[in-house]
């Protein structure tokens, strides 16, 4: 009978310090809405509020924009970057115009670099012309001088967005023998049918950053995302995949979908696609961009 009593005397005041409980939770839920709501409704504002510019005291190496003039197969790059590197943060910015021909890209090659995990890298596509002409494009942050990258700063409309239009003289040197990151060089399936739009979309995107800037984001707008966004209208497979966003592993992606050379096992296509000891040996040789290439196997006709 205590038990009982003592069961029955338990369950009104359970239900009571439930109540209890439960108005405490909603009165700080409610208090907590009315303190950070309007906090972070002013964060939200201020930061839809903020605005790229491409006129800020920007580091040397980007503070001039390439952009392109087509005229049909005629093709005008203007502000080609070769930067003379004495080391990493030490150079001399030059830049050069060129003119190409549409119908005479020749091959389109990738470029993996790794500076720390092998689950990330940064991706550069470089497009021949003819015989030995070669013009590579990076997607990057666009830095001022008083910044540095930051990873977690990326995702936060901190850095504009600028397609480094330069010599592989520079931006791939600048990783092998400069920086000591890991390059890799695949050479891709080509299609005249798709790299020429591929490339007049880097060019139309080029000129539109430009005319207007546009903010970096480490996750929707990077250096892979953009790729794809630039092939996807023109690949058949253009499917989603988490390499796209673990890109240390694109290129096996790319290796899966045919548009790296198959013959070999993937593991030996990476091993002779690591170009480092190459370039580093190249120096400033004016033949850099063949030289790095020789020996690379290169795949037939695909969608890319």
């Amino acid at each position: 009978m205590a038990i009982c009593r003592s069961s029955g005397a338990f369950r009104p005041q359970w239900r009571q310090g439930a109540l209890l409980l439960g108005a405490l939770m909603l009165r700080g839920w409610r208090m907590r809405l009315s303190v950070f709501g309007p906090a972070f409704f002013l964060i939200l504002v201020w930061w839809f509020a903020l605005e790229p510019s491409n006129t800020r005291d920007w580091q040397p190496d980007v503070a001039i924009l390439p952009r392109a003039e087509i005229n049909g197969d005629l093709i005008t790059l203007r502000n080609i970057r070769n930067c003379e590197y004495t080391s990493e943060t030490q150079y001399t910015v030059n830049h050069y115009d060129k003119t190409v021909r549409l119908s005479q890209l020749k091959a389109v090659d990738l470029f993996l670099v790794y500076w720390g995990s092998p689950l990330i890298a940064h991706t550069m596509l470089s497009f021949q012309f003819g015989d030995d002409d070669f013009v590579c494009v990076s997607i990057e942050t666009r830095k001022t001088v008083d910044e540095e990258y930051s990873a977690l700063r990326g995702f936060f409309r901190q850095y504009e967005l600028i397609y480094v239009l330069a010599d592989e003289r520079d931006l791939v040197r600048l990783r092998t023998n400069f920086r000591n990151e890991d390059v890799y060089l695949y050479r891709l399936a080509f299609n005249p049918d798709v790299a020429g739009p591929v490339f007049l979309q880097y060019l139309h995107q080029i000129n539109e950053l430009y005319a207007r800037p546009q903010w970096y984001n480490a996750l929707i707008s990077n250096c892979t995302s953009n790729i794809r966004g630039h092939a996807r209208p023109y690949t058949r497979d253009a499917r989603i995949d988490w390499r796209i966003l673990v890109n240390g592993f694109v290129d096996e992606m790319a290796y899966e979908r045919g548009m790296l050379d198959t013959r070999l096992p993937f593991a030996e296509l990476k091993r002779i696609s690591h170009i480092n000891a190459r370039a580093r040996a190249l120096g400033d040789d004016p033949d850099f961009s063949l030289r790095i290439r020789d020996g690379l196997p290169a795949p037939g006709v695909s969608a890319f």
